[in-house]
């Protein structure tokens, strides 16, 4: 028989010792936040993530409350602002380069992004006894469908590599990028961030550095002969020319952003005739991780190649599409076996 917990009893009315908490106001919260999240080791672009959310947070709130500090805040405020991000929110409102003029209503993932943001600044202010109540605990994420077109066709691959002008030294750094990432896996920041000493080229292995990965976790990427050949011819050229140690450069020798990159793919996309997906870095990886699921790589071994902490956030990477589970059921279907047994 098992023995009952015993509970410590809080007391009651007057004699209570209620805790005292903090008014923080908005910008009081955040900064909070800023700097406990710095000292935990959070990159400098979360961090600017962190700010940039919670301000398009805030500047809603004042149009339509009239609240001064966090713990005036409410479940229920929450859930409007979903509802505004969801149906009456300017796509793209207030970028730099990009016309509002793209539609209203954000995207599901874009709102799961933001309530990821808050949910985590909150939980450090409950952590810290800053705040009495989260009201974030009982906000639920948005249900997403899986995008099973997220990856590209064999024939589009086949395409939009046929794209870049490899005669000219923008269109072979292209055409090697995306060799690089159709071949790895990679993340397009640990792309643009290789430098020659990380490249391996007997053994025909990356080696990333936790300073380069999402997760902090260093790792090791192999690549085919034909990417290493590539890669080799890229350095040269660069050797040329410039006299940094990185790989993937502007035409100037500058490191390449990420942004400048993700429009160069589009670019070939859209030369390719893609319709219907978004061609970034991204979807080269979903390519990459169905692919090798495909071609008979276990799960282990590609979670460890593609850096994914949680083998269920590798699951998204390889959706199947009907003519893969066509193909699947065909091959392995044990009525399949028994009849051709029987023949």
């Amino acid at each position: 028989m098992s023995l009952n917990k015993r509970v410590k009893r809080k007391p009651v009315g007057k004699m209570a010792n209620q805790k005292e908490y903090p008014k923080l106001t908005m910008e009081q919260a955040i900064d909070l936040v800023m700097a406990g999240k710095s000292a935990e080791g959070l990159r400098e672009r979360t961090l600017k993530d962190y700010k940039k959310d919670w301000g398009y947070f805030v500047t809603w709130l004042q149009k339509n409350y009239e609240i001064e500090t966090v713990d005036e805040l409410s479940p229920q405020i929450f859930r409007d602002y979903i509802n505004y991000l969801k149906y009456d929110a300017p796509k793209y409102d207030g970028h730099k380069y990009i016309k509002n003029e793209q539609g209203i209503g954000l995207s599901d993932t874009t709102i799961n992004i933001r309530l990821r943001v808050y949910r985590a600044m909150f939980n450090y202010l409950e952590r810290e006894d800053l705040i009495e109540i989260n009201p974030m605990t009982n906000v639920r994420l948005l249900k997403q469908d899986i995008d099973l077109t997220n990856c590209f066709t064999d024939d589009e691959v086949k395409e939009v590599l046929r794209q870049p002008n490899q005669r000219d030294y923008v269109g072979f750094r292209d055409y090697v990028a995306m060799m690089l990432l159709l071949d790895s896996g990679i993340r397009a920041n640990e792309l643009l961030s290789l430098r020659t000493t990380d490249i391996d080229f007997q053994t025909r292995f990356i080696t990333l550095g936790g300073d380069k990965n999402k997760n902090r976790k260093p790792r090791l990427v192999p690549i085919s002969a034909h990417t290493v050949k590539l890669l080799l011819q890229l350095i040269n050229e660069n050797k040329k020319h410039f006299s940094t140690d990185r790989i993937f450069l502007s035409s100037y020798g500058e490191p390449l952003g990420q942004n400048q990159f993700n429009k160069r793919l589009k670019y070939y996309g859209e030369k390719a005739g893609i319709e219907g997906k978004k061609v970034t870095a991204h979807v080269y990886r979903h390519t990459w991780a169905k692919n090798m699921t495909l071609n008979g790589c276990d799960a282990f071994t590609l979670q460890k190649m593609g850096g994914w902490s949680d083998i269920r956030t590798m699951r998204r990477y390889i959706q199947m599409d009907v003519e893969d589970i066509r193909k699947s059921h065909d091959e392995f279907s044990p009525v399949m076996k028994l009849v051709h047994k029987k023949s």
